[in-house]
């Protein structure tokens, strides 16, 4: 890896390090990683196509990852803290097309502000989804408008924070009488674990590990 790029967190060096990415996506991240004995569970055939946007905001040398608290009304993953994103629609070309639908739709977040820079391989959820994360920058200038129904609340996260492994914990509880093992990134107030939690975890891997 270029030293000269190591300590940089800027959106531009985002970039950069996202435009090396270019890995087939046939390397599979998920659940499974850290829950081997679920593997089995996870069969991509009946997986749900499901899509996020990783949006990085051009904040200069602090540069930060946009994230979103799921309102407590939703039937599945109610309160948790997420990436813009669902699931990808028959109308969608593309699982770019449909991360910047999403985006839209929950957050308001124009696409005329968001340059999309890479994209992850899939990751793989035990919940049964294949979520495609598509990496972007984003200009700062734009105005949000929060779909209530969807969002609870819209917040940035430091991308040094994020992309330090030392903020990478992993945790376990019981669930369905089975150990099931995640990270967690706790930031101040916010709790970011699961699969967001495991997709940030995948893109410190492959960008910056």
């Amino acid at each position: 890896m270029d030293a000269s790029l190591v300590r940089s967190f800027s959106a531009e060096d985002f970039r950069r390090r996202a435009a090396r990415e270019q890995a087939p996506h046939a390397v599979e991240f998920g659940d499974h990683v850290l829950n081997p004995t679920i593997a089995h569970l996870i069969r991509p055939v009946t997986l749900r196509d499901a899509a996020v946007l990783v949006p990085v905001i051009d904040r200069g040398e602090n540069s930060t990852l946009l994230l979103t608290k799921r309102t407590e009304k939703l039937r599945s993953h109610s309160g948790q803290i997420a990436f813009p994103g669902g699931r990808i629609d028959p109308e969608d070309a593309t699982p770019m097309h449909a991360a910047l639908r999403e985006a839209e739709e929950e957050i308001g977040l124009d696409a005329s502000f968001i340059d999309v820079v890479g994209r992850m391989p899939d990751y793989l959820t035990g919940s049964g989804y294949r979520i495609a994360p598509v990496l972007a920058t984003v200009r700062p200038g734009f105005f949000l408008t929060i779909n209530q129904d969807e969002v609870d609340d819209v917040f940035e996260v430091p991308l040094s924070f994020l992309m330090d492994p030392a903020n990478h914990h992993r945790e376990s509880r019981i669930w369905q009488e089975q150990e099931r093992h995640f990270y967690t990134m706790p930031h101040g107030e916010r709790y970011i674990w699961g699969v967001t939690a495991g997709i940030i975890r995948a893109i410190w891997e492959r960008l910056y590990a």
